[in-house]
């Protein structure tokens, strides 16, 4: 009977779904290893956030070629990443580590996602359809590089990871400020030419 749900759980229809339970699941572990980080622990919380990051691009890529999107999916990918980047930016921000990172650039990256995800929601009331900007996907990115570089933290090959992680973050906290403007602006046009 088990044997038969946990092949019924593993099946392809349920792989996107899976790979972004195991990215949520990816959290705890990754808060654990920041909690006193070392160049050691660096390391292996590096390789343990990029194949959960891994996992965000494979699952969104194998629901939309294979036709798996589902209601589960598109709840809980979205937050999923948001759960991961934030947990991570956390600890890292709180890690007895020199230079540090400012609270202050922590509020504008979280203040930005809570933004748009209760944008997303007031526009799915109103049935609205909030595509994905350019300047959204790059935020992601700029945002990915930059918290694996903050990670890994230490100099390595002459290459201070701190710098570079802070240059990118900072770089991903522009265009994401940006991204949220031109969200509320593609909300508020939709809102505004929809009959009374």
């Amino acid at each position: 009977m088990l044997a038969d749900a946990l092949a019924a759980a593993f099946t392809l229809r349920n792989l996107p779904n899976l790979l972004t339970m195991a990215r949520i699941a990816a959290i705890p572990v990754i808060v654990w290893l920041l909690h006193d980080p070392s160049p050691g622990t660096a390391l292996v919380t590096f390789v343990v956030f990029l194949v959960a990051s891994i996992t965000d691009f494979l699952d969104g890529y194998i629901a939309r070629r294979y036709g798996l999107v589902s209601a589960l999916g598109q709840l809980l990918d979205p937050l999923a990443d948001k759960l991961l980047v934030v947990s991570a930016l956390i600890m890292i921000a709180l890690a007895d580590w020199e230079p540090s990172l400012p609270a202050w650039l922590l509020v504008i990256i979280i203040g930005r996602e809570l933004a748009v995800t209760g944008l997303r929601s007031i526009a799915a009331t109103e049935g609205i359809v909030l595509g994905a900007e350019a300047s959204g996907k790059l935020k992601m990115i700029l945002q990915l590089i930059g918290v694996h570089a903050l990670i890994i933290h230490y100099t390595y090959f002459g290459i201070s990871f701190h710098s570079v992680g802070m240059f990118t973050l900072l770089a991903s906290a522009v265009v994401g400020v940006w991204s949220a403007v031109e969200y509320h602006m593609q909300v508020f046009r939709a809102m505004a030419a929809k009959p009374d």
